[in-house]
């Protein structure tokens, strides 16, 4: 396919992206016949940008050098699955991923909000139209990624080998639908800004698109998590990267959006913070833009180091989310607040939830952003690390877990808080049992980690608590109760599938922050270590070829306590077009924990070996695929699906007879 074709129909892409904006925006009020205009264009820009991104990636399999993309980022003796990855493995390509998922999300629209009221998808989709003409008109004047080599070298600089692995495959994909995915919550709340239809139904159509944005960030930032855990062989499961804050950030905006708009579509309140929110969740994915490609940061997570992208890329930052929020100051003293609720309500509940999340977002924010600003400013260089972050964070989290169980169990506009309070009772005593129980087999000493113990059970068992409540029990036949449980609503099955999967997740981080061990040592082959009753013997030392790279390789026989033996390979990888080493990590699960060991360089004539065990280290992803799975049963719900009823057609009287 050729690569010429692939530029032009992104210059084509951009050119209708640009005039559906202007229409959009503009003439927003010319009804039914310019709406199917704008879904038509947003449909054929898709199809523009997915041409455009197929003649790349074919560049990429075909290893075609004469594209300065693919002689920087690629080789020929790759594998395929690590050659179409490393479209997205830099700048120039992921922006073209970006701007494809972009043109997706609006096409969707265009395909399944068809009972929206013309003037509002108008205005989205012209809006939506906007940012591709913004990101696509950056990406042609900036970031090319069709450009022609005079001279093509006879073979590829390689890929950064630390990106040649599967999770690249899957991270940044699944990162950017989330990311890119808020783009339509923004679209909607500058639609519902500039024409001032802002209701119930207008949540309803938002709490879709923020529900799957917010399922795909989560998968994305749980599998970057991952690759980051057995790629870079550090051992560690979450950095506080300036770049990983830049994803968690709008995963708290959105998780608080979610809250919001639910209030907002079941009693019409809250209706200026919800649209504040959306405006909010996209403007921090692109401050995660701006960090990776500006060049101020340097973190594998980064792609660019170029300070001129990063300042076009700050201009477009400022127009936009400038735009939006001076539309905002201008409108929103114009909406009307909606309903009213006492503070002890399901209303209430959700609120407290949203001044967690934003507070948190706020501190996440100051600790990513202020050392920057102030090496800036004043070329001072600190660092918040860590222990910031966990402190600050942790002790706002902690709360908010403590009375998380109690918003399903409370009605709306006024409830009963001793009520709930007592239906909760028996999941608060089984959580004190199991933290007692847990901790004294553990060992545990004074310390936080059964305060941690404790909330994880009590979210994970008060999650339940309204399953129970509504099946009724241990109060009516046992039969009875599961016919009741089964036909309750998927919004309820959700919810409570949500705040387990988060509940998992604290266990986990608690039970490995609690117990990890760790072992750094030197071996040669035939001797053996020990680690939390694990054996570890040093079987032999190999030279394996591989595909692009030559690896020495550990291997290694580990004997459980329980007596089951496997063997590990460890890694440490030299390839052949770059010269740079890279550590490939050995891990062996058992059960939900894991052993983790990795080959360190050698040490005159031995070789040094760190070995952790991470008790329970797999709850944190599996609470996240549970938290992901309880979305997208969300959006399986037929209600959350139906948006606004259709309007009625018009029956001719041939018709009616």
């Amino acid at each position: 396919m050729s690569i010429e074709l692939g530029h032009f129909a992104l210059i084509l892409a951009f050119a209708i992206a640009l005039v559906s904006a202007l229409g959009g925006l503009l003439l927003w009020r010319r009804g039914e016949r310019l709406a199917m205009m704008l879904g038509q264009a947003a449909i054929l820009q898709f199809v523009l940008v997915a041409l455009a991104f197929a003649a790349i990636t074919n560049a990429f399999i075909v290893s075609d050098f004469s594209v300065a993309l693919v002689a920087n980022h690629s080789h020929s003796l790759k594998p395929l699955i690590f050659k179409i990855s490393g479209v997205w493995g830099n700048h120039e390509g992921s922006m073209l991923l970006w701007i494809l998922i972009l043109v997706l999300f609006g096409a969707m629209v265009a395909a399944f909000g068809r009972s929206l009221p013309a003037d509002l998808a108008n205005l989205v989709l012209g809006a939506q139209g906007l940012l591709t003409a913004a990101f696509a008109g950056f990406t042609l004047v900036t970031s090319n990624p069709f450009e022609r080599l005079a001279a093509p070298p006879l073979e590829g600089a390689d890929l950064n080998p630390i990106l040649q692995d599967i999770g690249l495959a899957i991270h940044p994909p699944l990162l950017y639908a989330g990311y890119v995915g808020f783009s339509i919550c923004f679209s909607f709340a500058v639609a519902a800004l500039i024409s001032g239809r802002i209701d119930q139904a207008w949540a309803r159509w938002v709490r879709p698109w923020t529900m799957l944005s917010w399922v795909f960030l989560t998968l994305g930032i749980a599998m970057g998590s991952y690759w980051a855990y057995y790629e870079l062989g550090w051992g560690g499961w979450w950095f506080w990267d300036p770049v990983e804050n830049a994803s968690f950030m709008p995963w708290l905006a959105g998780t608080a959006l979610l809250h919001s708009a639910l209030v907002m579509e079941k009693r019409n309140a809250l209706k200026i913070w919800t649209v504040f929110l959306a405006i909010i969740t996209f403007s921090l994915s692109l401050l995660g833009t701006f960090l990776v490609r500006s060049g101020i940061l340097t973190s594998v997570h980064t792609f660019a180091s170029d300070p001129t992208r990063g300042l076009v890329i700050l201009s477009i930052l400022g127009v936009l989310i400038g735009g939006a929020f001076l539309l905002f100051a201008m409108r929103a003293p114009a909406l009307r607040q909606g309903g009213l609720f006492a503070p002890i309500s399901r209303e209430g509940a959700l609120i407290l939830n949203n001044l967690f999340l934003a507070t948190a977002i706020g501190a996440v924010l100051v600790g990513t952003l202020y050392p920057l600003l102030l090496d800036a400013l004043t070329g001072t260089t600190i660092s918040v690390g860590a222990p910031f972050f966990d402190f600050t964070f942790g002790a706002l989290m902690a709360p908010l877990l403590l009375v998380l169980p109690f918003g399903p169990l409370l009605a709306w506009k006024r409830a009963d808080l001793v009520a709930a309070g007592q239906r909760l009772l028996g999941m608060a005593g089984l959580a004190v049992f199991l933290t007692v129980l847990i901790s004294a087999l553990g060992g545990v000493s004074i310390s936080l980690v059964p305060l941690g113990l404790l909330l994880g059970f009590w979210v994970s068992l008060g999650s339940v608590a309204e399953l129970i409540e509504r099946s009724r029990l241990g109060r009516i036949p046992l039969g009875d109760s599961l016919r009741r449980l089964v036909g309750l609503p998927k919004s309820i099955w959700s919810t409570a599938i949500g705040h387990l999967g988060l509940g998992l997740t604290v266990l986990g981080i608690v039970s490995v922050t609690a117990w990890e061990t760790e072992l750094v040592t030197t071996l040669n082959p035939g001797e053996t270590a020990e680690l939390a009753g694990y054996q570890i013997a040093f079987d032999s030392f190999e030279e394996i070829p591989g595909p692009n790279y030559m690896a020495d390789t550990g291997i290694f026989t580990v004997t459980a306590p329980g007596g089951q033996t496997a063997r590990l390979d460890a890694e440490r990888r030299i390839y052949v077009a770059s010269g740079t080493p890279t550590t490939e990590a050995a891990i062996q699960t058992y059960g939900l924990s894991q052993l983790y060991l990795q080959l360190g360089e050698p040490l005159d004539d031995t070789h040094v070996i760190r070995v952790w065990h991470k008790p329970y280290i797999l709850l944190i992803w599996i609470g996240c695929l549970v938290m992901s799975g309880a979305g997208v049963l969300s959006l399986t719900d037929r209600r959350l699906r139906i948006g606004a009823p259709q309007r009625a057609r018009r029956v001719t009287p041939e018709a009616a007879e």
